[in-house]
């Protein structure tokens, strides 16, 4: 189910945009469809009423946890079972953020990630990216969602921004609060600037050389990365929100001394901060994370260089939790 097809149901049962409105809030957050003054019979037109309870079951059905897992530090990760029996991974954040899939699988094929191996098998609606807030609104507050689990955003396009659009109005989330995140693409710089509400933008660089990039990355678009930065800058200076740099760090890979001269050249007095991220291992893939010490010296010396870095945890290391890794352990049980 598309958002848009959810909203012409309504309009089909005689809802005018404020009874809309109303019954998107009331789903997407959890609340009542009731006012402080009114009760919904008052407003809402008889056969909207008379339709919702099947409405919000359908709806309800769009996503359901299959299994939870909780992390030490405070994240849970999700498996989530979609209606068709496919599973996608959601991902509880500390500081009420949290982390949704776009795709059933993802076809870039970045090769340290568990999620590209199976390549892509379907996209997910824009109804069931925003059921994923859903569900995890029944379990905590969420103020802050980050597209980048399962699947490549800009692979699923509409649908996205079918849902950031409604998060962004009806869902309560502040839009810098929205947070698309991609491996680079054309289409997305094209796209953004033009919708209603314009998310805050992370881009997974994870090297500046751009022939390592292609092997890292071999199904991305074709984009060196100081034209990646560039692109990505001018989205930065026209939003006002700095981009998020994802740089994965893989031992004796992307830790080096030349990859640190080139962040520095492509990002000093950039609107920009360079999220490092250990890597996340996964069986028999042959990649390694550095050591915390070595992660934490890289990220002072891009601070000494005129680069904002900030060194990340990622999310649900103690139960196994990387991207794709729920999913696939769901499927060889």
């Amino acid at each position: 189910m598309r958002l848009s097809q959810l909203r012409q149901r309504l309009r089909d049962l005689g809802a005018a945009p404020c009874h809309e409105g109303r019954v998107l809030r009331a789903w997407v957050r959890g609340s009542s469809l009731d006012t402080k003054r009114r009760p919904a019979e008052d407003f809402l037109p008889r056969a909207v009423r008379e339709e919702l309870p099947r409405l919000f079951d359908e709806l309800k059905g769009l996503a359901r946890a299959h299994s939870e897992h909780p992390g030490e530090d405070g994240s849970a990760r999700l498996l989530v079972a979609l209606a068709d029996g496919q599973t996608v991974e959601t991902v509880l954040l500390p500081r009420d953020g949290l982390c949704v899939s776009t795709q059933v699988g993802c076809a870039v094929g970045c090769v340290f990630c568990m999620t590209g191996r199976a390549g892509l098998l379907r996209q997910l609606s824009s109804a069931e990216i925003v059921a994923q807030v859903v569900l995890a609104r029944a379990r905590r507050a969420v103020k802050k969602v980050v597209f980048m689990g399962m699947g490549e955003p800009a692979h699923n396009l509409d649908n996205v921004l079918e849902a950031i659009e409604l998060l962004g109005q009806e869902g309560g989330i502040g839009h810098k609060n929205l947070v698309f995140s991609t491996v680079g693409d054309r289409r997305v710089f094209e796209r953004l600037p033009q919708s209603a509400v314009k998310p805050a933008l992370a881009l997974s660089l994870h090297t500046t050389d751009a022939d390592l990039r292609r092997r890292l990355l071999p199904r991305a678009p074709d984009i060196a990365p100081a034209e990646l930065v560039e692109l990505g800058e001018a989205y930065a200076r026209r939003t006002g929100y700095p981009i998020q740099y994802q740089w994965t760090l893989l031992e004796g890979i992307n830790d080096s001394e030349a990859e640190l001269d080139g962040i520095v050249r492509l990002l000093a007095g950039k609107y920009a901060v360079m999220n490092l991220i250990p890597y996340n291992p996964t069986d028999g893939d042959g990649f390694r994370r550095p050591s915390w010490e070595q992660a934490a010296a890289m990220a002072r010396t891009l601070h000494r260089r005129g680069v904002l870095a900030k060194l990340r945890h990622s999310a649900g290391q103690d139960v196994e939790g990387g991207c794709g890794q729920l999913r696939a352990r769901a499927l060889g049980a």
